[in-house]
């Protein structure tokens, strides 16, 4: 079954958004990998900060959890999805980046 995993905003300074959202919101820092990602709480939905590094979409973003990521690339790209990186091994998940047919991005994952 596929799931909102979470959805990514990019963060110039990955600490000093931590610290916003952390501390203005009240969202609890599930987990926290140095400059390059973060996970809160988002009550539901994981609300994902990333630093350059992971910043795949350069914009807001959704990310999808799936089981199988080529296979999800394939059925998507088949029913119009442009595919714009991947998949490819990223520091904690196999990965893709695409864009809907609207030219929304957007990533779906699984774990290694």
């Amino acid at each position: 079954m596929t799931r909102i995993g979470n959805v990514m905003y990019p963060a110039k300074d990955l600490a000093a958004a931590v610290a916003f959202y952390r501390d203005g919101l009240g969202l609890a820092v599930k987990f926290a990998d140095g400059d390059r990602f973060a996970a809160l709480d988002g009550g539901g939905t994981t609300f994902a900060l990333v630093g350059a590094e992971e910043d795949l979409a350069g914009a807001v973003a959704a990310s999808f959890k799936v089981e199988d990521v080529p296979a999800t690339v394939a059925r998507l790209t088949g029913a119009g999805a442009e595919l714009v990186r991947g998949p490819e091994e990223g520091p904690h998940e196999v990965r893709a980046l695409l864009r809907d047919p609207a030219g929304n991005p957007f990533v779906v994952y699984s774990a290694r």
